[in-house]
């Protein structure tokens, strides 16, 4: 135990076993769906559901075992959602190609992934980033996650009249995350250690209890067969010789890469790990991302990326790479336990995700808000991520308006080369996205 805390710099981190332990549960319950949401979603490509389930898990648990033990960062990762819409809706279903060609899409952008990542530009481009963004970046995260907590949890949902409006309080489940809010609420307003966490076990033993949540029928039963996607990305990669085909390599790359710097960025500012407006480690961190892309992709899953609900782990004081482990692990027993994560529906993820939000959201106060040419962008990037549901095209969206703003109040020589660069980048990603 004592070398174990030694390695990751226990009493530095001020934190402790039981505490990464408890951090690291809270990070995998929070993000337990994605086992299930990403073998539906990917299902609608044509792809084995079972296959998928089981290679979401395995790459989840790699990225985590990697993210923790050589990165040391309570940070997990996984599939990432929305860039798994973009490879069933855009790729295979909009543009007609087979899922299997789009996976070995996955595949040469996870290598030039590692190629990037290796000669740092993924780093440089990070430290680039500055202060007053990565900032944005955080609170902007937290308001996306508050939005998927409120909008799972059925308090917000789709209005014709209004784009979005408040849920239905005739609706039982609305009802649970509710009454779950308000106990995960008032345990974090009497600092109880623990609260995120107890508030999400309370809010499924009342569900269970009021049927809303049903009971599983099973515990236990055996992880599906890898053989339908096993593989396949590397038999197809010769399919991939048309301009097509070369824009949904790079989509691949600019979205996951961006999702996961932004999250990384904005889970190092909660968790207080930057220093000098630098990212400790960050090389590390992405090497543990881009490399559970390259697999996830051999095993038959979407890109990878690290996740936001990690600040879930983190706000119960998770600290350390120890978390990340736990949630690996979890994520490898999850394989053989998969009846009973039916049982963290969104209703009991909903409250902890809201209150991650409002932590999220304070660094808020450290943005330079008296400064016009920083307040813009600053505030397109917060507002961009939850109404896009996009953490990149968030960034993209402040990235584009900061070079505007700065050169237009004769502050270009404050920007750094890589944002002039960045700002181009953005301008071709978001028509790329939408032409």
């Amino acid at each position: 135990m004592n070398k174990i805390a030694a390695y990751f710099n226990f009493s530095e981190l001020k934190t402790s076993m039981r505490t990464e332990v408890l951090a690291g549960l809270t990070t995998f319950v929070s993000m337990a769906y994605i086992l299930f949401v990403n073998p539906s979603v990917l299902g609608a490509s044509g792809m084995d559901k079972g296959a998928v389930f089981t290679a979401t898990a395995l790459a989840s648990a790699l990225g985590c075992l990697l993210m923790g033990l050589v990165a040391k960062y309570p940070i997990a990762i996984a599939p990432g959602l929305g860039v798994n819409a973009f490879f069933t809706y855009s790729v295979v279903i909009g543009m007609g190609i087979k899922w299997q060609t789009a996976l070995a899409g996955v595949f040469v952008a996870a290598v030039i992934f590692i190629l990037i990542t290796i000669f740092k530009l993924r780093e440089m481009i990070i430290d680039a980033i500055p202060r007053d963004m990565k900032l944005a970046i955080s609170a902007g995260i937290g308001f996306f996650i508050a939005f998927i907590g409120l909008h799972g949890g059925g308090l917000i949902v789709a209005n014709k009249s209004t784009v979005v409006g408040l849920g239905s309080l005739t609706v039982g489940t609305t009802w649970l995350t509710i009454l779950g809010l308000i106990v995960t609420l008032i345990l974090m307003s009497r600092k109880v250690p623990g609260g995120i966490f107890i508030g999400m076990v309370l809010t499924s033993i009342l569900g269970l209890a009021t049927g809303l949540i049903k009971m599983p029928s099973t515990i236990v039963s055996a992880a599906p067969s890898l053989k339908p996607t096993f593989g396949v990305a590397l038999g197809h990669i010769g399919d991939i010789n048309s301009l097509q085909l070369i824009i949904v390599v790079l989509t691949f790359l600019l979205v996951t890469f961006f999702d996961t710097a932004g999250t990384l960025v904005g889970l190092a500012e909660q968790a207080g790990f930057m220093k000098n407006n630098k990212m400790p480690r960050v090389g590390k961190a992405l090497m543990a991302d881009s490399t559970s892309m390259l697999v996830g992709s051999v095993l038959g899953t979407s890109p990878t990326s690290a996740y936001v609900e990690s600040s879930a782990g983190i706000a119960v004081g998770g600290r350390s790479g120890m978390s990340a482990v736990v949630t690996g692990a979890l994520f490898i027993l999850g394989l053989f336990f998969s009846p009973l994560l039916n049982v963290v529906t969104d209703q009991v993820t909903a409250p902890a995700l809201i209150i991650v939000g409002v932590l999220m959201a304070e660094s808020l106060k450290q943005i330079s808000w008296e400064r016009f040419e920083i307040a813009v962008p600053a505030f397109l990037t917060v507002i961009g991520m939850p109404l896009t549901y996009s953490i990149s095209d968030g960034i993209a969206l402040g990235f584009i308006a900061y070079v505007i703003t700065m050169v237009a109040t004769k502050h270009a020589k404050e920007v750094h080369p890589l944002m002039y660069v960045l700002f181009f980048i953005f301008i071709i990603f978001l028509w790329i996205l939408n032409v």
